[in-house]
């Protein structure tokens, strides 16, 4: 069997992908933080697609006249 790890909490997951996003290398962030560069081009990958970073779990928020309105993605 496998090692399994706790997935990394979506705050970070997207925080990583900006940096990515600013200019900053998936290598240069592996040896930062945790996550491998194919992890992290992986997010980056799966940002690109949908918008976010964690469709299971980010909640967006949208500014309106009505105030803040979170919708589950």
């Amino acid at each position: 069997m496998g090692k399994h790890r706790t997935p990394y909490p979506a705050e970070f997951r997207a925080q990583t992908v900006e940096l990515v996003k600013a200019g900053r290398r998936p290598e240069e962030l592996e040896k930062e933080f945790e996550p491998t560069a194919q992890t992290i081009y992986n997010w980056v990958a799966q940002a690109d697609r949908s918008g976010a970073v964690s469709s299971d779990s980010q909640i967006e928020f949208i500014s309106g006249s009505a105030g803040v309105i979170k919708l589950p993605i």
